[in-house]
């Protein structure tokens, strides 16, 4: 029962996140990234925290693709305390599944946090009751498609726009890190496009290959998601032989996972591993021996952030065509001196391994947390006008 209700609601959010359907909802997203460059130019030539503007971005996003609700976090400090909300659901949700046993205080953690969960809870309330007094199909949004699911959907769906948020501050972190990279990107966005306005869905931010590669290589060293995708074989698939792994067979009931990050840090399928190279993302333009063939080809099927088949995370359309976003069009970015530039790195000699100064600390929350980079960023000629005239 719980896999058919699982398929089922699987199978309404991948209509909401659809090709067709990110073509209709686009209008609505390219609006809250107007509002995100806007703010960036208030805020030009001083520090801001990507962790906070991109949660803010998310989730905004994510709150008009679920209910046709304006949130304005970007804008507005009243509703602000949404992601952190959020969070702080996540670590106790994520202590339970490492912790079972601690379960058992859950009665006293929701004492404990009353006051805040009745704040949460009148939140969601209030969203929902606004959708609910609007006609089913009055926005392109998720309640439109899923009704009935309405009361489930709410926190999952705006959920989902933390991870989006943590592949949003991937990508700056490394650019910021990678001048060759960043030159080569902002190259490759400022010569396809002659103006920040035509970056949309279509054939032209298609053919930014580099953009995809730089995408897939920020999420793919630091996934938005670190939480390890367990899998059973049933007792009932008898007709199948038991698993094995390395030559140890597997009981049928018993839970199996690889941890997300070990599989994408692993120097078989992606060498050099701890280090950005969009390039590896990137089809030669001449033939590859069969061997560098093969190799690209294990590469691919292990390229898997969002997990794979029926628990795959179906928002990767969304996730995508957001994070295609016009900031270098309009901006140019870099670290901010001094502490604030290394926010988010690693700390050389760290106890628990977290040593990498040039990889984007994220931390396990069922969804990723991070905090950071802190970023400059300073408006290319014209920016000025061109987002003023938004207004």
């Amino acid at each position: 029962m719980e896999t058919d209700l699982h398929r089922r609601k699987r199978k309404i959010l991948s209509q909401a996140t659809s090709e067709r359907w990110m073509r209709l909802f686009e209008p609505t997203m390219l609006e809250q990234v107007d509002i995100f460059l806007r703010e960036l130019l208030v805020s030009s030539s001083q520090p801001v925290n990507m962790t906070d503007r991109c949660d803010y971005l998310a989730v905004d996003v994510v709150g008009h693709l679920a209910f046709g609700y304006p949130l304005n976090l970007q804008t507005e400090e009243a509703r602000r305390g949404v992601p952190k909300g959020m969070a702080m659901n996540g670590t106790r949700i994520n202590l339970y599944l490492q912790f079972p046993e601690v379960s058992m205080l859950e009665t006293i953690v929701r004492w404990l946090g009353k006051k805040e969960t009745k704040k949460f809870i009148k939140f969601f309330e209030t969203m929902i009751q606004s959708r609910l007094s609007q006609d089913k199909d009055a926005n392109y949004d998720l309640y439109s498609l899923a009704a009935d699911f309405y009361n489930s959907e709410g926190a999952e769906g705006l959920s989902r726009g933390t991870t989006i948020s943590t592949s949003m501050c991937s990508v700056f972190f490394y650019l910021s890190q990678n001048a060759h990279c960043y030159q080569k990107l902002a190259e490759e966005i400022r010569t396809t496009f002659r103006h920040g306005s035509e970056i949309r869905s279509g054939q032209q931010l298609t053919d930014c290959k580099y953009l995809r590669a730089c995408i897939d290589e920020a999420i793919r060293m630091s996934p938005s998601s670190l939480a390890p995708p367990w899998r059973t074989q049933s007792y009932e698939d008898k007709g199948r032989e038991p698993i094995i792994i390395d030559g140890h067979v597997i009981p049928r009931g018993t839970e199996v996972a690889v941890s997300l990050y070990s599989l994408l840090h692993n120097e078989e399928y992606f060498p050099d591993a701890f280090r950005f190279t969009p390039e590896r993302w990137i089809e030669p333009a001449v033939s590859e021996s069969e061997e560098k063939q093969a190799a690209r080809a294990v590469m691919h099927r292990a390229f898997a952030p969002f997990a794979l088949g029926a628990r795959g995370c179906p928002g990767k359309p969304m996730l995508y065509l957001e994070d295609s976003l016009s900031t270098l069009w309009y901006f140019d970015f870099e670290r901010a001196p001094g502490d604030l530039g290394h926010v988010g790195e690693g700390n050389p000699g760290d106890k628990w391994r977290r040593h990498r100064v040039n990889e984007f600390q994220v931390f396990d929350n069922v969804t990723a947390s991070h905090d950071g980079p802190v970023l400059i960023f300073k408006p290319r000629k014209d920016a000025h006008d061109d987002l003023g005239k938004k207004n």
